[in-house]
């Protein structure tokens, strides 16, 4: 029996829900839909981005809505064109078998005319931005004087965007005895100072606690030279070689310099800010909900309204200005119930801002080192053991076979093996090899007391490979807490734990090596047989740990990723560039100087060293 049933939704509402596939109700839809079906009240929902908010006040408005009166009866504003478009082709999918109902979508960017008239035909729901609500209010092209319902969408994201005034003038346009609906996802002074005015005893959904972050997402931080910025972004990209991410920066030439150089180092990415155009943006977003880019450098107003599934990694390249706005990042992963990362890259001067994220979405980060160089040739490897092992062989490829043994006639299996890999293994290691590690001082000692693993040499240390990952729906403290049960170890013995799509790597001190390779090589999953052995890379386990059992900095080949947390892959391998600038998207970055699109700044390789770029 699908669960929506239960909600009092109508025929109608339920035949479209089942054409979506929706069968669970949310937590917020669960609280909200049965309370504003049941009686006209205004309502103050706090809940985290992706949570399902639209259907939430979607479903018992289009249920509450007279199909047979034309006049517009309901008016949902909401921060951004995108979460205003995409509102509205939500509430058409919702609304698709009850005749009469018209939606319209009003925004900038587009014919203020056309909108007004679509309006005129007869729209029961008006879906707006603002800013362009307020110009058609005043140029008398719209009537909200009788409307029975508003909705604020995203309100602290409205207020951030400095919506107020406009948000005010439009609410003091529309009747006192309306019903309001606000839905935010932080409780700002801003947002309950509109709910003090204009609302009356709104009643209060909270899902979680309030301010919050979303349980789904993990955070976790890394300590860095400001100078080593970019290329500690370059080094998390490769060791999650499925990388599929915002990149958050607080300026539009943040954005469009740290854009321009991942292109330039054969990262699949791009732009996304205020200075494109309306053409340039939607040009970026199809790419990447198409995951053609798979590293988007947004802006925080520019990323406002970015819906998109499966974000498995946001990347705080530079924190916000105003703290609150880290719950919107994050909230951009770890959506409809999947696991996400959000990682922060500090320097020691920002450290302070890591306790104040805390404080306010009541979780706690964790401190990780940037990987050394050997790490990352691992991680590469092994990612590419799994794709060969999983690829589905197009048969196309039959015929040229013959010729293909005849090259290779003379390779044995493990050479064979061996040349493959080391297709991609040379290019990583001769890259790596020239570079540093860039492991910064633990910021430990600056925020908090020790909480595991006091110090001391972990040279007994041992790190292993074992050949399950988030595939089999692992993160990193789900795989931790089934690796200390299955291996009847206490509490801090499994540590480290690094969790890729097909594999993973963990640590334990040396004298339960034993009993790791006993029991779990013993061990079937879902009918797959557990393999699991010591990591050839030993520098990761013979290191020494700060107070709060971290790694420090290292050299070349021993160097060792610290702290336990791993937010999973992200997805897909970066093709490489020859000749032509190949884009995704067509030309993503922002126009400068007027309307003119200039091709993106190439770096002569004399001018810094390039990544090595992937097949």
């Amino acid at each position: 029996m699908n669960k929506f049933e239960q909600l009092g939704l109508n025929e109608s509402l339920l035949k479209a829900i089942n054409d979506l596939g929706f069968e669970n109700p949310s937590e917020v839809q669960e609280k909200a839909i049965p309370l504003l079906l049941e009686k006209d009240t205004d309502i103050v929902a706090l809940a985290q981005t992706g949570t399902g908010k639209t259907a939430a006040f979607g479903f018992p408005l289009i249920q509450k809505i007279d199909p047979d009166n034309k006049n517009t009866q309901a008016l949902i504003l909401s921060p951004t064109r995108e979460l205003c478009l995409q509102i509205t082709n939500e509430i058409k999918l919702y609304s698709k078998y009850i005749k009469g109902i018209n939606t319209v979508a009003v925004y900038g960017g587009a014919s203020i005319t056309e909108q007004a008239r679509d309006i005129k035909r007869g729209a029961q729901i008006i879906v707006a931005t603002p800013g362009r609500m307020q110009d058609m209010i005043n140029r008398g092209l719209v009537n909200i004087s009788k409307i029975d319902f508003c909705i604020l969408d995203e309100a602290d994201e409205m207020l951030n965007m400095g919506f107020y005034d406009d948000i005010v003038n439009i609410l003091s346009t529309s009747p006192d005895d309306k019903s309001t609906w606000l839905f935010s996802a932080t409780m700002p002074q801003e947002v309950a100072r509109i709910a003090k005015e204009f609302m009356r005893k709104p009643l209060e959904i909270t899902v979680g606690h309030k301010n919050s972050g979303s349980s789904t997402v993990s955070h976790e931080f890394y300590l860095v030279n400001a100078r080593d910025r970019y290329e500690a972004l370059k080094r998390l990209a490769d060791a999650n070689p499925d990388i599929f991410s915002v990149v958050f920066c607080r300026t539009k030439r943040d954005t469009q310099a740290v854009a321009e150089k991942l292109i330039e180092d054969g990262y699949s990415a791009a732009a996304l800010h205020g200075d494109l155009s309306q053409a340039q943006r939607d040009s970026v977003m199809k790419s990447f909900r198409g995951r053609a880019i798979q590293m988007l450098v947004a802006t925080d107003v520019a990323a406002r309204g970015i819906d998109v599934d499966n974000i498995t990694h946001v990347v705080n390249y530079q924190l916000p200005d105003e703290i609150e706005t880290y719950n919107h990042r994050s909230g951009r992963t770890g959506r409809a119930g999947k696991l996400g990362t959000s990682i922060v890259i500090i320097t020691k001067s920002e450290i302070r801002k890591i306790s104040a994220i805390e404080r306010i979405i009541k979780q706690k980060f964790e401190e990780k080192t940037i990987p050394s160089g050997i790490e990352i040739c691992e991680i590469q490897l092994l990612h590419l053991a799994n794709k060969i092992n999983d690829v589905e062989v197009d048969h196309e490829i039959d015929s040229y076979l013959p010729a293909i043994y005849e090259v290779m006639k003379d390779l044995t299996k493990e050479e064979l093996i061996k040349k493959m890999v080391s297709v991609e293994f040379n290019r990583f290691i001769s890259y790596y090899k020239k570079n540093r590690d860039l492991s910064s001082q633990s910021a430990g000692s600056d925020r908090r007391e020790s909480t595991s693993r006091e110090g001391g040499d972990d040279g007994g240390a041992v790190r292993y490979f074992v050949n399950i990952g988030s595939r089999d729906n692992f993160d990193w403290m789900s795989l931790k807490d089934f690796l200390r049960d299955t291996l009847g170890l206490g509490r801090d013995d499994v540590f480290k734990v690094d969790v890729k799509e097909g594999f993973s790597f963990f640590n334990t001190d040396a004298e339960h090596t034993q009993i790791v390779l006993d029991t779990l090589n013993s061990l079937h999953l879902e009918g797959r047989r557990v393999n699991v052995e010591v990591s050839k890379n030993e520098g990761s386990s013979n290191r020494r740990r700060d107070h709060n059992g971290r790694s420090g900095g290292g050299s070349f080949g021993g160097g060792g990723r610290g702290g336990e947390r791993s937010g999973g892959g992200f997805g897909g391998s970066r093709p490489p560039r020859t000749g032509g600038d190949s884009r995704p998207g067509g030309d993503s970055r922002a126009p400068r100087g007027g309307g003119d699109s200039r091709p993106a700044r190439r770096s002569d390789s004399s001018e810094r060293e390039r990544r090595p770029r992937r097949s």
